[in-house]
Protein backbone atom coordinates (compact mmCIF):
# COMPACT_ATOMS: atom_id res chain seq x y z
CA UNK A 1 0.00 0.00 0.00
CA UNK A 2 1.36 3.39 -1.02
CA UNK A 3 1.77 6.26 1.43
CA UNK A 4 -0.58 9.19 0.87
CA UNK A 5 1.22 12.10 -0.80
CA UNK A 6 1.46 15.59 0.76
CA UNK A 7 -1.52 16.99 -1.20
CA UNK A 8 -3.68 14.34 0.48
CA UNK A 9 -2.51 15.53 3.91
CA UNK A 10 -3.18 19.09 2.75
CA UNK A 11 -6.75 18.30 1.68
CA UNK A 12 -7.51 16.34 4.83
CA UNK A 13 -6.19 19.22 6.93
CA UNK A 14 -8.32 21.69 4.99
CA UNK A 15 -11.41 19.55 5.55
CA UNK A 16 -10.66 19.21 9.28
CA UNK A 17 -10.16 22.98 9.51
CA UNK A 18 -13.54 23.61 7.93
CA UNK A 19 -15.25 21.01 10.09
CA UNK A 20 -13.78 22.46 13.26
CA UNK A 21 -14.74 25.96 12.16
CA UNK A 22 -18.32 25.20 11.21
CA UNK A 23 -19.23 22.32 13.54
CA UNK A 24 -17.17 23.06 16.64
CA UNK A 25 -16.16 26.70 16.42
CA UNK A 26 -13.54 27.11 19.11
CA UNK A 27 -13.24 30.75 20.09
CA UNK A 28 -13.51 33.35 17.37
CA UNK A 29 -10.18 35.25 17.46
CA UNK A 30 -9.98 37.23 14.20
CA UNK A 31 -12.92 39.25 12.93
CA UNK A 32 -13.64 41.07 9.69
CA UNK A 33 -11.81 43.04 8.27
CA UNK A 34 -8.65 41.84 10.09
CA UNK A 35 -9.27 38.30 8.86
CA UNK A 36 -8.60 39.51 5.32
CA UNK A 37 -4.91 39.58 6.23
CA UNK A 38 -5.17 35.81 5.74
CA UNK A 39 -5.00 36.53 2.01
CA UNK A 40 -1.31 37.44 2.42
CA UNK A 41 -0.02 34.04 3.60
CA UNK A 42 -2.51 32.30 1.30
CA UNK A 43 -1.20 34.19 -1.74
CA UNK A 44 2.42 33.71 -0.70
CA UNK A 45 1.81 29.99 -0.27
CA UNK A 46 0.32 29.68 -3.76
CA UNK A 47 3.26 31.64 -5.18
CA UNK A 48 5.85 29.43 -3.42
CA UNK A 49 4.21 26.24 -4.67
CA UNK A 50 3.99 27.45 -8.25
CA UNK A 51 7.55 28.81 -8.27
CA UNK A 52 9.00 25.61 -6.78
CA UNK A 53 7.02 23.36 -9.11
CA UNK A 54 8.19 25.39 -12.11
CA UNK A 55 11.83 25.05 -11.04
CA UNK A 56 11.52 21.29 -10.58
CA UNK A 57 10.05 21.08 -14.06
CA UNK A 58 12.72 23.33 -15.56
CA UNK A 59 15.51 21.30 -13.93
CA UNK A 60 13.79 18.04 -14.94
CA UNK A 61 13.89 16.61 -11.46
CA UNK A 62 11.13 14.97 -9.50
CA UNK A 63 8.60 16.78 -7.35
CA UNK A 64 7.35 13.51 -5.84
CA UNK A 65 8.50 12.60 -2.34
CA UNK A 66 10.80 9.60 -1.98
CA UNK A 67 11.80 9.58 -5.66
CA UNK A 68 15.47 10.20 -6.25
CA UNK A 69 16.28 13.74 -7.36
CA UNK A 70 18.54 14.29 -10.33
CA UNK A 71 19.34 17.93 -9.56
CA UNK A 72 19.79 19.91 -6.35
CA UNK A 73 17.68 23.01 -6.93
CA UNK A 74 19.09 26.03 -5.09
CA UNK A 75 17.53 29.01 -6.89
CA UNK A 76 14.72 31.09 -5.38
CA UNK A 77 12.58 30.06 -3.54
CA UNK A 78 14.96 27.23 -2.57
CA UNK A 79 17.53 29.89 -1.63
CA UNK A 80 15.19 31.00 1.18
CA UNK A 81 13.74 27.68 2.37
CA UNK A 82 14.70 24.08 1.67
CA UNK A 83 11.02 23.16 1.48
CA UNK A 84 9.10 25.90 -0.34
CA UNK A 85 6.27 23.59 -1.38
CA UNK A 86 5.64 22.34 2.16
CA UNK A 87 6.01 25.86 3.47
CA UNK A 88 3.64 27.02 0.75
CA UNK A 89 1.01 24.45 1.70
CA UNK A 90 1.35 25.44 5.35
CA UNK A 91 0.98 29.13 4.46
CA UNK A 92 -2.13 28.41 2.39
CA UNK A 93 -3.65 26.59 5.35
CA UNK A 94 -2.58 29.37 7.74
CA UNK A 95 -4.14 31.96 5.45
CA UNK A 96 -7.34 29.93 5.37
CA UNK A 97 -7.35 29.67 9.18
CA UNK A 98 -6.93 33.43 9.51
CA UNK A 99 -9.73 34.01 7.01
CA UNK A 100 -11.98 31.69 9.01
CA UNK A 101 -10.93 33.49 12.18
CA UNK A 102 -11.42 30.71 14.73
CA UNK A 103 -8.85 29.08 16.96
CA UNK A 104 -10.14 25.63 15.99
CA UNK A 105 -9.19 26.26 12.36
CA UNK A 106 -5.61 27.05 13.39
CA UNK A 107 -4.91 23.83 15.32
CA UNK A 108 -4.85 21.54 12.22
CA UNK A 109 -2.33 23.89 10.54
CA UNK A 110 0.19 23.26 13.32
CA UNK A 111 -0.46 19.51 13.17
CA UNK A 112 -0.04 19.56 9.37
CA UNK A 113 3.40 21.20 9.66
CA UNK A 114 4.52 18.71 12.33
CA UNK A 115 3.30 15.69 10.35
CA UNK A 116 4.85 16.90 7.08
CA UNK A 117 8.14 17.47 8.87
CA UNK A 118 8.18 13.99 10.42
CA UNK A 119 6.68 11.95 7.59
CA UNK A 120 8.23 13.65 4.56
CA UNK A 121 10.89 16.29 5.16
CA UNK A 122 13.20 14.31 7.42
CA UNK A 123 13.13 11.25 5.15
CA UNK A 124 13.59 13.34 2.02
CA UNK A 125 16.52 15.18 3.54
CA UNK A 126 18.26 11.91 4.44
CA UNK A 127 17.76 10.80 0.84
CA UNK A 128 19.12 14.09 -0.53
CA UNK A 129 22.13 13.80 1.77
CA UNK A 130 22.91 10.33 0.38
CA UNK A 131 22.42 11.54 -3.21
CA UNK A 132 24.26 14.87 -3.10
CA UNK A 133 26.66 14.43 -0.15
CA UNK A 134 28.76 17.50 0.64
CA UNK A 135 26.82 19.62 -1.87
CA UNK A 136 23.68 18.96 0.20
CA UNK A 137 25.47 19.56 3.50
CA UNK A 138 26.79 22.91 2.25
CA UNK A 139 23.29 23.88 1.08
CA UNK A 140 21.86 23.00 4.51
CA UNK A 141 24.33 25.32 6.23
CA UNK A 142 23.13 28.21 4.05
CA UNK A 143 19.38 27.57 3.90
CA UNK A 144 16.97 26.74 6.71
CA UNK A 145 14.56 23.81 6.59
CA UNK A 146 11.42 25.96 6.91
CA UNK A 147 12.22 29.69 7.09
Amino acid sequence: MKKPLPPTYFLVTLIVMLLLHFLAAIRHVVSFPANLFGLVPLGLGVFLNLAADRLFSTRRTTVRPFEESTHLVEEFPFSVTRNPMYLGMTLILLGGAILLGTLGALIPVVLFALIIDRVFIQAEERMLSRTFGSLWEDYCTRVRRWI
